[in-house]
């Protein structure tokens, strides 16, 4: 998408459009964001397929592979999406707990919250209307509808303590440092320099709010990036070891293997048939 933003609606008939496209697994350049008021979503995301029916909300961050089919439910399909780069809204707490917390798709309830996310949608949508659109309030218009999202998203999760508003900065910097530098061999040390901070500060920081060591979250990175290029690339085991920073193939697939349960080839091998089937 060349495009800052753009916002559309699917109904009954453009899901059926799209059920008769090619649809492989594939990632984008952009955020998207989806909100179904009617009918229901197969999507494939985070290695998983899963369906949902309205009212929902699906997020799929950038680059993530995933393929999805919006599907009619009592001959009613009526879903608006929303893609827009990264660089609209350089940071949202959505986005940076959707890369971890495998809950691209969240179901809601329809009642007066879920009616304020469609009003934003059709205030949105209005503006681009416009003979002259003005990003500054879809960027706006945007970050409320995020917000307003998280909070609904907060609802579903267990009742926790709430982390300090600092380390939520901190940990939102880790995760944008370490999107730019996840394929390169650096540790915990790189991380905490870059942040001014000693490695047992951003320990605590992670154990805090996500329950895993800084080491353990830049291992996931990289896993969830391997199971990437292994579903949409013909990429051997080594070129992705390499790619990844691993200087091993051997050592790559052992690690792969230790947190999937499956080697490289194995999890390849049963993703197309899954997909496939």
């Amino acid at each position: 998408m060349k495009k800052l933003f753009h916002i559309f609606k699917v109904d009954a008939e453009e899901a059926q459009r799209i059920a008769e496209l090619p649809n492989e697994p594939h990632n984008h350049n952009f955020e998207e964001l989806l909100i179904g008021l009617e009918g229901e979503l197969e999507h494939f995301i985070d290695f998983k397929t899963t369906k949902i029916e309205a009212p929902f909300v699906s997020f799929v961050t950038r680059g993530k592979v995933h393929k999805l089919q919006p599907k009619p439910l009592n001959g009613k399909c009526d879903i608006w999406g929303i893609r827009f780069k990264s660089e609209l809204i350089p940071e949202t707490t959505f986005q940076l707990y959707s890369l971890y917390h495998n809950q691209a798709n969240i179901e809601l309830q329809k009642d007066k919250c879920f009616g304020r996310l469609v009003n934003i949608c059709e205030m949105i949508y209005d503006e681009t209307q416009e003979e002259t659109i003005d990003y500054g309030i879809i960027r706006q218009l945007l970050s409320v509808l995020l917000t307003m999202i998280e909070a609904e998203r907060k609802k579903t999760l267990p009742a926790e303590n709430e982390s300090p508003k600092t380390q939520h900065i901190s940990f939102g910097n880790f995760l944008s440092i370490l999107e730019e530098n996840f394929r390169r061999p650096v540790g915990v040390e790189f991380y905490a320099e870059k942040l001014f901070m000693s490695s047992r500060n951003l320990n605590i920081i992670c154990q805090n709010i996500l329950e895993q060591s800084v080491s353990e979250i830049i291992e996931t990175r990289k896993l969830i990036e391997a199971k990437n290029l292994l579903i949409s690339t013909e990429k051997t085991i080594s070129e992705i070891a390499y790619e990844l920073g691993y200087n091993e193939n051997s050592y790559f697939s052992k690690v792969f293997k230790k947190k999937t349960g499956q080697s490289p080839s194995e999890f390849r091998e049963e993703m197309k048939n899954n997909l496939i089937s």
